[in-house]
């Protein structure tokens, strides 16, 4: 069998597309009110994140995409702590969470350092 010339998915794009399928599932739970408040903000965040994600991995132009990405992923940290404050998300949830987002963010730094242009 020829060898396949679909590039492989970076990891970061497996794991937050699985981050972003939890979240999508933990806002569909959140009371109707804040289903298209913080809910539907944090959802849209979490896609706009992934499509990025997928952008970068198919790019030749990642560097930029990617300092985006991390800036977005900035913003969902801190819409994840809002919706944990205002009890829509549980502790252990929101822990689960953090260290999701940890992760990805740490791969994405890496992945940016790995892609930065040559001075």
């Amino acid at each position: 069998m020829p060898p396949s010339s679909k590039p492989e998915l970076p990891v970061v794009l497996v794991k937050w597309y699985d981050y972003a399928k939890w979240v999508l599932e933990r806002v569909e739970s959140f009371p109707k009110s804040q289903r298209f408040v913080l809910g539907q903000r944090l959802a849209n965040q979490v896609m706009d994140v992934l499509e990025i994600l997928v952008e970068a991995a198919y790019s030749r132009e990642k560097h930029g995409l990617l300092a985006t990405a991390n800036r977005q992923m900035e913003v969902v940290r801190w819409t994840v702590r809002m919706c944990k404050d205002r009890n829509l998300l549980s502790t252990s949830q929101f822990e689960h969470s953090a260290k999701s987002l940890n992760e990805c963010g740490r791969m994405v730094g890496g992945w940016w350092k790995q892609t930065k242009p040559a001075p």
